[in-house]
């Protein structure tokens, strides 16, 4: 099983071995090259010996050139992975190369009996821990037998001794540290291998997106961009790599350049963005996000330009914006005619019977007051209907919306509806400053702090506080001016509360139902936005938050 790993990880980072602790193809290089260097020159030197000794390394030069020429052959011209037979027979060969240069050379006076340690190791190296082990008992055996054959009467028991107890001590410490590197080896092959099929898998899901990636690192300069960027800007990136590119976004996707420039300036990522660009076909819209990528070490950060067309996108928002209005327009006309019916019968109801003779005078008056107060309902109802129908935002100057507040609270306690309802204001004394019209606003906040005095009756009470608050999460201005209206009515049915804002829908008996549907869309023409929540006296509390002045002007990049 360790040979069957080992050959796995050794095809999967190459024949080299490349991205290994321990490459065991260099290491079988450096044995190849090294036994024909020894036995090369012993070939020489024995060529002044004795006829004896030649023909002894003669033999072995024979037997090891043509053993190293093969294995070079197979482990590095056909790139083949050597399995643990051939390690064996490799480190086997080197041990018999070993013993015939000591054999020839003295042998306990061989100054080469050294080489048995350099074999050794590199069995240890190439072989698992029980290889290395047996390859050093075979050396000591082999080494230990060619002195009692050779040599018998020059062998020193104290000497021989320490030498094999040296090669068995090598053989194991060698084995360890050649186990360590090759799980070593293993680990770093294997992440290399995931790596390697990470970066294609990354870079085969870039290449076939829809949308485009632009990345610029923080001097500018085009880092990456895949076919969808190349294809949507018209844009090359085997010329502009490692070119500034960021006047080219910019003339390419106007405003794109000076977004990219912001996020890497203000390290802050944008989240939407459109710009138009010309092609051959017409005018292309895209939408655009930004990715902030810190390199840290007070470098500037790399900026990621998303981007895709949206251009169809925005059509079909539009078709169906235009379908939603329709639809509203039709839910609205309903809403009003039956608004104006029921008036109109009970009008028409009393005139007919007031035409009958011999009405009594207690039943006509009864029947006048009906006729005026059915009449005077359908002038408020149609009064109220023209605000609501004609709200249009008028020219934006400052408002102070906490001067807005008081004058609304002012007002209000000299309602006849609040008579006995405590209105009262809270931090309105500082300046709260938005781009709006003062006049819409007026009504907004007037409509809802009546709607919180209707509902909290006599006796109740409505707070209205002003204030800087974070926008809540998931909308898109960090700062706003907040306006809170809390009353201690009944509060709002959570089965009702989708249906709130709706035009002609009350909960109030005589109510029209266009109060709050005209603070919903005066807050939405000042591109504010409101909640409704179950305020602190355990009525209901109204949350408008309007955009801070700087934020109105800073445009559609928010």
């Amino acid at each position: 099983m360790a040979s069957t790993t080992e050959a796995s990880v050794t095809e999967q980072t190459g024949p080299s071995g490349s991205g290994q602790a321990f490459s065991r193809s260099d290491l079988l290089r450096w044995v190849y090259l090294w036994r024909m260097m020894l036995v090369t020159g012993i070939l020489v030197g024995a060529l002044l010996g004795s006829a004896e000794d030649r023909l002894v390394v003669v033999v072995m030069f024979l037997a090891a050139a043509a053993f190293t020429s093969w294995s070079s052959w197979y482990t590095h011209v056909r790139r083949r992975d050597p399995g643990e037979n051939f390690l064996y027979a490799e480190v086997v060969l080197d041990i018999a190369v070993a013993t015939a240069i000591v054999h020839v050379t003295g042998g306990p006076q061989s100054p080469f009996a050294p080489l048995y340690i350099l074999v050794i190791s590199t069995g240890a190296l190439l072989l698992p821990i029980p290889g290395g082990v047996l390859i050093g008992a075979l050396a000591s055996i082999v080494y230990f037998a060619d002195l009692v054959w050779g040599f018998p009467d020059s062998i020193q028991p104290v000497e021989v001794g320490l030498q094999i107890g040296l090669f068995a001590m090598v053989a194991i410490v060698t084995g360890l540290v050649g186990d360590r590197l090759r799980r070593a080896g293993m680990a770093l092959g294997a992440v290399e291998s995931e790596l390697r099929q990470l970066r294609l898998d990354t870079g085969d899901i870039l290449a076939n997106l829809a949308t485009g990636v632009l990345t610029v690192d923080g001097e500018g300069r085009l880092a990456y961009a895949n076919p969808a960027a190349e294809i949507l800007l018209g844009l090359s990136s085997s010329k502009w790599l490692g070119a500034p590119v960021m006047e080219e976004v910019e003339r390419k996707a106007p405003g794109m350049g000076r977004v990219l420039e912001r996020a890497i300036r203000d390290r802050q990522p944008v989240e939407r963005f459109r710009s138009s660009i010309s092609t051959d076909g017409g005018s292309v819209t895209l939408g655009i996000s930004t990715a902030v990528l810190e390199r840290g070490a007070g470098a500037p950060p790399s900026a990621t330009a998303i981007f895709q067309d949206i251009t169809n996108q925005e059509v079909l928002e539009a078709l169906n914006r235009r379908t939603e209005r329709l639809e509203a327009i039709a839910s609205l006309s309903a809403s009003l005619a039956h608004e104006i019916k029921n008036p109109l019968a009970s009008i028409r109801s009393a005139v007919e019977q007031l035409t009958r003779a011999g009405l009594a005078e207690e039943d006509r008056a009864t029947l006048q007051r009906l006729v005026l107060g059915e009449s005077d309902r359908l002038s408020r109802l149609l009064s109220e209907f023209l605000d609501y129908s004609g709200l249009r935002m008028g020219p934006r100057r400052r408002v102070d919306v906490a001067a807005v507040a008081r004058d609304c609270v002012t007002l209000m306690r000299q309602h006849p509806d609040a008579e006995g309802v405590e209105v009262s204001a809270e931090g309105t004394d500082g300046p709260a400053l938005v781009l709006g019209d003062s006049d819409l606003l007026h009504r907004a906040l007037f409509n809802l702090i009546l709607n919180g005095a209707q509902f909290a009756g006599a006796g109740g009470r409505v707070v209205v506080h002003v204030g800087e608050r974070s926008y809540p999460r998931g909308t898109s201005m960090p700062r706003a001016v907040a306006v809170v209206v809390g009353d201690s009515g009944p509060g709002v049915a959570q089965d009702v509360l989708h249906r709130i804002f709706d035009p002609f829908f009350t909960t109030r008996v005589g109510g029209t139902g266009l109060g709050l549907a005209v603070v919903f869309r005066a807050v939405q023409a000042h591109g504010g936005t409101i909640f409704v929540d179950r305020s602190s006296a355990g009525g209901a509390q109204f949350v408008i938050y309007l955009p801070a002045e700087e934020e109105v002007e800073g445009g559609e990049t928010r």
